[in-house]
């Protein structure tokens, strides 16, 4: 059973920094894409930030120049470096994985839990 289990949420003032990691178990036999995604009251889950396996990766025009997504592969684990942190970046942060537990089949998404980030003004 695949589950991502994500970690390093809280409340910051702003400008403040936090550090999120989500870690991938169970079964696995490759990850292509994992990232970030996060959902503000009243608003759709968007993402925030991406990264293939390969190390190509992909920000939201909002966070770019302040968020660095980075992974460990051998561990399965993706991590998010968020600095400068503003009141609007104050949401809900879910892992995503894009995950093949079996060789040659397809891959499929994968979602953690959420984990609260709380920016105060």
């Amino acid at each position: 059973q695949v589950q991502l289990v994500e970690s390093g949420g809280g409340l910051v003032q702003a400008g403040g920094s936090l550090r999120l990691s989500c870690a991938a178990s169970g079964g696995i036999f490759s990850i292509d894409r994992m990232g970030w995604y996060r959902q503000a009251p009243g608003k759709q889950r968007e993402l925030a930030a991406s990264m293939t396996s390969d190390g190509r990766t992909n920000y939201a025009d909002s966070v770019k120049g302040r968020f660095i997504i980075s992974r460990d592969n051998a561990k399965n684990t993706v991590y998010l470096q968020m600095n400068s942190l503003k009141f609007e970046d104050t949401a809900v942060y879910y892992c995503n994985a894009n995950i093949r537990i079996v060789i040659g089949a397809r891959a499929y998404d994968y979602w953690g839990q959420g984990t609260q980030v709380t920016v105060s003004s």
